[in-house]
């Protein structure tokens, strides 16, 4: 995400989803989107932030311990 546009809209977008209990950016240039929840639909949201923002990537899911 190269401006401060798409990196607020992908975080409301992400908000909106269910099952969502943390989202945040990471990263040098704050251009990762990190979300934890239970019971989100990885695939879901990602196709959603492809129509909204642009280029989409899922860089890894894991089980919450």
């Amino acid at each position: 995400m190269s401006c401060q546009k798409c990196r607020t809209e992908s975080l409301k977008l992400v908000a909106k989803a269910d099952g969502v209990s943390f989202l945040g950016l990471e990263g040098a240039e704050r251009d990762k989107v990190v979300v934890i929840g239970e019971g989100v639909d990885a695939v879901k949201l990602a196709t959603s932030l492809r129509k909204k923002v642009g280029h989409t990537e899922i860089i890894s899911i894991a089980e919450q311990k």
